[in-house]
């Protein structure tokens, strides 16, 4: 049943007779409605949200103008109106067809004005009426309606009866259940006399949709109403029932909890009057553990460490360090976790915004996230981005967690020595305190982050142990769902965190620490990308950063590539991104005091801005005298190329090597030699040249040491074009290693070494026939402009490099 609508509606209303309302129908009443005669055309009043039945008396409060005409003019003669609802309530204007066909004969009973100035009218539901033809619509509806009979059971029906007693035991059940009824409603229920008023007043007063009470009203045989109606409310009843349980049950829970609310309070006041403020920190500790979602062993660990916080003494100086303890545990994130971003287009746009390149790791990420969306839950990969300096691995951890929707932490490891480092100190030391792991998840405050571990091969070890062993458990997704922190002493799951290691070179990482982690190679830039990366990215950064608008410095692709070629030798753009930073200085100061200066520099610009170029992208390439060979060789920065001379001067065979090599630099120089020895008729050289010259074999900047196999064919073509005074092409670099047997033997960081002869200049590059499936991987535009040939005899290389 819902609220009383007729004592509601009219709160502040002005009533001559208040008792002609009271919406009781008598069996009087009853008689002289069914003798009632109804007309055969009639004002319909349309009706939003309301159902009149037979015998009810409504308020209704008129709004719309057709209704205020109809009501004004039929009240001042028959009052009698046909009142029918509408089936969309959000009809403003309806018509014929928006109504219902069946509807109630009312009689307006009074017609007042509201505080509010609207017009209410009262009214009686009388028969039962179907409409049967549009008479018209203007100023307002007028139909012919035709009468319906409402089938009553016999008098004296036990069923009937039985069912109606039902129906009024509920209702009245209903009203002293429900807290938003007026008692007067108990009272109108119990005074109503006729059996068919009755189911109607219930039908009329049933907290159910106006669709439902459509239905009830279209049921012409009161019986079956009656029955419906039973169904209804007794759902009603057992719904209302059910709420006040539950109410009743919160309450309860409430009340107790405010009772020992309030004890505590009086007991914190006591302990504050006795100079005791250690207990109020302690239920502050309680009260914060309450919202924490720890698992059995962490709470009961919490509880017995908080007791036993309870049994010492403030003063002493364990207190403070117990008090700390609990605390890194209420500020630990357990099992909190920020919601991934699953819309894979805008994740890729965010990757694709702050870097250049870098595809795979882009894949990789989109791949996780794909499987996320997916699967709803899967542990998080553990990636290893390697490559040089300045290529973005480390700046592609905030963009990779931008692009989750995660939290970003970052933890240097370079140089780190200690094991607690990663694990913490136990508790009992002095000064001790959680790993720089947990105390990171401490700070991101979620528990899972995207975790860069930065330089991952620079981790050292002394005698506090290894702290490379202890990146085994935080790295092994099998472990790490329970990961042990010295301090904490209780497992931290860390099988959400996406851990992102960055490092320059793999060789330094130990086997089973690199073999936790998906390796992805991250390799230099071509010039034509760091045009783009300056153009795009370190222009824009480095404009903002020093308070300058964009239109007050312009730099063209060929001023980035003259920068590129001439003042950065790098696979990354860290060197070009300072000296980006010099010309956007250059313009702030002229800005700053007012001096014209040139908004757009062009090359010629540079050298007044920046200096001599320190590069010389031609120098040697030409190799203008035999014995001079470029080679191509890796490093931890990069590719990089490799300079090898020769030169004879008359000895007695001996060979001098300098440049800082290696050993196996060296071992490939004898090769080298001896193969020249063995095959000198086949090379073109006397073999008494070889035994009557001494020969030096040097590699330029001797400050840096060198080594590996990779100049092994450089030097035997350095030695070659030496003795048969031939020169070597101009622009056209090689790497391999070589045999006894002449055979060229396949080497590696092919792609870096590309990169490397792009930079300066290099044409034609030789290499093994073996590395043709390497640079088949390597994307075509990083190969434009390049010529390759795959060889596999030492012979074949003479060939090719010599002119």
């Amino acid at each position: 049943m819902k609220k009383d609508m007729f004592l509601d509606s009219f709160a502040g209303a002005n009533f001559e007779d208040e008792s002609d309302f009271f919406p009781l129908l008598s069996s009087v009443d009853e008689e002289k409605i069914n003798k009632e005669q109804v007309p055969k055309s009639l004002a319909i009043l349309p009706l939003r949200n309301t159902v009149l039945f037979p015998g009810v008396i409504i308020p209704i409060t008129v709004g719309r103008d057709k209704s205020v005409k109809l009501i004004k003019e039929v009240y001042k003669g028959s009052k009698t109106i046909g009142v029918v609802s509408q089936k969309k309530s959000d009809i403003e204007d309806p018509t014929f067809s928006d109504l219902n066909t069946i509807g109630t004969v009312a009689h307006i009973m009074k017609m007042l004005r509201m505080p509010d100035g609207n017009i209410t009218i009262i009214i009686q539901g009388r028969k039962l009426i179907e409409l049967q033809e549009m008479v018209q619509e203007e100023p307002y509806l007028n139909a012919t309606v035709a009468e319906l009979s409402e089938e009553k059971p016999e008098k004296g029906d036990e069923q009937f009866i039985a069912l109606v007693d039902s129906i009024k035991d509920i209702a009245l059940q209903i009203v002293k259940e429900s807290p938003n009824i007026p008692s007067e409603a108990q009272l109108a229920i119990q005074n109503i006399e006729s059996p068919t008023y009755l189911v109607n007043f219930v039908c009329s007063n049933m907290d159910v949709d106006m669709n439902k009470k459509q239905e009830l009203l279209e049921v012409f045989n009161l019986k079956s109403r009656s029955e419906k109606t039973l169904e209804i409310i007794s759902k009603e009843l057992q719904r209302l029932e059910m709420k006040n349980e539950i109410q009743h049950k919160v309450k309860h829970d409430l009340d107790q909890q405010q009772r020992e609310y309030f004890l505590n309070q009086q007991l914190k006041a006591i302990q504050e009057e006795l100079g005791g403020s250690a207990d109020q920190e302690i239920e502050e500790m309680r009260t914060r553990a309450k919202s924490k979602k720890w698992n059995k062993e962490v709470s009961n660990n919490f509880e017995k460490e908080i007791k036993k916080l309870q049994r010492m003494n403030p003063a002493m100086a364990d207190y403070s360090v117990q008090r700390a303890y609990l605390e890194l545990f209420l500020d630990l994130p357990w099992n909190e976790y920020t919601k991934d971003n699953f819309d894979l287009d805008k994740a890729k746009k965010t990757l694709d915004r702050d870097h250049f390149g870098l595809e795979k790791v882009k894949e990789r990420i989109l791949e996780h996230l794909a499987v996320l969306k997916l699967k709803g839950d899967m542990k998080a990969p553990i990636l290893c981005l390697y490559g040089p300096p300045g290529v973005g691995k480390t700046s592609l951890g905030k963009s990779i967690a931008e692009a989750l929707g995660r939290k970003y932490e970052r933890v240097s490891l370079g140089g780190l020595r200690d094991e607690s480092e990663i694990r913490g100190h136990r508790k009992t030391y002095i000064g001790a305190m959680p790993g720089r792991i947990i105390n990171s998840i401490k700070k991101a405050n979620s528990s899972n982050p995207v975790f860069v571990l930065d330089e991952i091969d620079k981790i050292t070890r002394d005698s506090h142990g290894d702290p490379s062993s202890a990146m085994l458990e935080v790295l092994d997704p099998e472990q790490n769902s329970s990961f042990h922190d010295n301090y904490l002493e209780v497992g931290y799951d860390l099988s959400k965190v996406m851990f992102v290691a960055t490092a320059n070179s793999l060789s330094s990482i130990q086997p089973a620490l690199r073999d936790r982690m998906e390796i992805i190679e991250i390799n230099g830039y071509t010039i034509e990308e760091k045009v783009q990366i300056a153009k795009k990215h370190l222009l824009p950064k480095q404009i903002k950063e020093h308070g300058l608008k964009s239109s007050d410095l312009k730099l063209s692709n060929k001023v980035f590539e003259s920068v590129i070629d001439g003042y950065t030798r790098e696979s990354g753009v860290r060197g070009l991104d300072k000296m980006v930073a010099k010309l956007v200085r250059y313009a702030a100061k002229s800005i700053a005091m007012e001096q014209d200066y040139n908004l757009s520099p062009n090359i010629s610009y540079l050298k007044e801005i920046l200096g001599a170029a320190p590069f010389d992208k031609e120098r040697h390439l030409n190799n203008d005298i035999p014995g001079v060979v470029t080679g191509l060789a890796w490093t931890a920065v990069g590719g990089d190329i490799l300079f090898v001379e020769s030169s004879k001067s008359l000895g007695k065979g001996k060979m001098s090597i300098t440049g800082n090599l290696g050993n196996v630099m060296k071992e490939s120089s004898t090769i080298a030699m001896q193969y020249i020895k063995s095959h000198a008729k086949e090379l073109g050289i006397n073999p008494d040249d070889l035994n009557a010259n001494d020969v030096h074999l040097h590699v330029p900047e001797g400050a840096t040491p060198k080594d590996g196999p990779s100049a092994g064919i450089t030097m035997l073509t350095a030695l070659v074009s030496l003795f048969t005074g031939r020169k070597v092409k101009a622009k056209l670099a090689m790497t391999g290693e070589i045999t006894l047997r002449g055979k060229v033997l396949a080497v590696g960081g092919i792609k870096e070494k590309i990169l490397a002869a792009k930079r300066v200049g290099v044409k034609e590059i030789i290499l093994c026939e073996q590395n043709k499936n390497d640079v088949d991987e390597i994307n075509e535009r990083y190969l434009k402009g390049l010529s390759f040939h795959y060889i596999s005899k030492m012979n074949d290389v003479i060939d090719i490099a010599l002119i």
